[in-house]
C-alpha cells in the first residue's frame, strides 16, 4: 500500500504546485487576446535604400509607408524642417553616408538580422496584447517599428507607431558607446536583453506620467514603483534584474538590507522631502546611490517603490492593474501596503 500511498501525496503535490502557477491573477493568455492587426516595419534597413538618385521617390514610399512617424522621425534626428524643408534632401544624403551614421546602420544590421529582430518583436506583440489586456479603454499602436535614432531615444509612442532604437541596443562593448563617452553603469544595460522591457516601460511612462502637485519622495517613490510592477506584468518571464537593470549582485545587497533601506527612506520624515535634490539622489541614475554607500544600487527608491506595490497588490486582490496606475494617492498606496520589511 505505501507505493500508492506515495503516488497519491505526489500528485496532490504536483497538484498544489499546478493550481498555485495557474492562480496568477495577472496571468494572461496571449494567444486569446485580440487585438487589431500590428505592422511590423523595419525602419532602420527601409531608410537605408535612399541614394541621391532614387531620394524623391524612396521619401515619398516612406512617407507613405510609415506615415506620420517617418515625418517626426525625420524632424527629430536629421532635418528640422521635415521632409518639405528644402534642406531634407543634402541633410540625410549627408546622415546616411556620414562615417559613423554608416558603421552603425552596418553593425545593426549585423546585431539584428532578420530572425533575430523576429524574435524580439515577438516578444513585443505579446506585451503588447498584455497591455490591452490590462488597459482596454488605451490605444494600441498600429505598427511596431524598429529605427536607427541617430543615439537620441530608445523608444517613442507617437502617431499610432510604437518605435524603438535599435543602435541604443548593440551592447556595451559596441564601438560607439565608448566613442559617446558613455558610462559603463548605462551601457551595461544597452542590449538586446534589456530591450523589450525597455519599450513596455517606455511606453507605460508615455501612458501614465508622473506629475503630480504632490511632489514629494514618497510620490516618487510609489510612481516608479508602480511602473515596475507594471512593466513586470507585461513581461512576466523578464528577470526583475532585467526589469530595474539591476546586476544579480545589486538584487543580492536589495534583499540583504531591505530593512535598512527602509529604514532610511523612513527616517526623519525623508519620505516627505520635496526638494528635487534629494530626490533625484535617490531615483536618479548612475553607477550607485551615493546617499547611502557605493554598494548602493542606483534610484534605491525606485527599487522600495517596486516592493510596496507589490504588498499592496498582495493585500488588495480587488485592485485592477488599471486601477493601480490610475491611482495618484501615494499614502494611500503605501498605507494599505503594510510594507514592514
Amino acid at each position: 500500500m505505501l507505493p500508492n500511498i506515495n503516488k497519491l501525496l505526489l500528485f496532490i503535490t504536483i497538484s498544489a504546485i499546478v493550481c498555485s502557477c495557474s492562480n496568477n491573477r495577472f496571468e494572461v493568455d496571449t494567444d486569446k487576446v485580440e487585438i487589431p492587426a500590428i505592422r511590423v516595419q523595419n525602419l532602420a534597413i527601409d531608410v537605408t535604400s535612399i541614394t541621391e538618385k532614387n531620394i524623391t521617390e524612396k521619401t515619398a514610399e516612406l512617407r507613405n509607408k510609415y506615415g506620420k512617424f517617418y515625418e517626426r522621425y525625420v524632424v527629430s534626428i536629421i532635418c528640422d524642417g521635415g521632409i518639405s524643408d528644402s534642406l531634407y534632401p543634402s541633410q540625410m544624403l549627408q546622415f546616411l553616408n556620414d562615417k559613423d551614421m554608416a558603421a552603425t546602420y552596418k553593425y545593426i544590421a549585423e546585431k539584428y538580422p532578420e530572425k533575430e529582430l523576429a524574435v524580439i518583436n515577438d516578444e513585443l506583440l505579446k506585451g503588447i496584447k498584455r497591455f490591452h489586456y490590462f488597459f482596454p479603454k488605451k490605444q494600441v499602436p498600429k505598427y511596431l517599428t524598429a529605427c536607427m535614432s541617430g543615439f537620441n531615444y530608445a523608444v517613442a509612442f507617437t502617431d499610432s507607431t510604437l518605435g524603438y532604437g535599435l543602435d541604443m541596443y548593440l551592447g556595451e562593448k559596441a564601438p560607439f558607446y565608448s566613442m559617446l563617452n558613455w558610462p559603463q553603469y548605462k551601457t551595461r544595460i544597452m542590449n538586446k536583453e534589456h530591450l523589450p522591457s525597455d519599450v513596455m516601460r517606455g511606453w507605460l511612462l508615455n501612458e501614465f506620467d508622473n506629475t503630480s502637485a504632490n511632489n514629494t519622495l514618497v510620490f516618487h517613490t510609489i510612481f516608479y514603483g508602480k511602473l515596475y510592477f507594471a512593466t513586470k506584468q507585461l513581461m512576466p518571464n523578464a528577470h526583475d534584474s532585467i526589469i530595474i537593470g539591476y546586476t544579480t549582485k545589486q538584487m543580492e545587497y536589495c534583499k540583504a538590507y531591505e530593512k535598512n533601506l527602509w529604514g532610511y527612506m523612513a527616517d526623519k520624515n525623508r519620505l516627505y522631502e520635496n526638494n528635487m535634490r534629494t530626490i533625484q539622489e535617490l531615483t536618479g541614475e548612475g553607477p550607485f546611490t551615493a546617499a547611502i554607500s557605493k554598494e548602493c544600487p542606483p534610484g534605491i527608491a525606485k527599487w522600495i517603490g517596486w516592493q510596496i506595490v507589490k504588498n499592496y497588490m498582495n493585500k488588495n486582490e480587488d485592485v485592477t492593474l488599471e486601477q493601480l496606475m490610475n491611482e495618484k494617492d501615494a499614502q494611500k498606496i503605501l498605507n494599505k501596503s503594510k510594507y514592514r520589511p
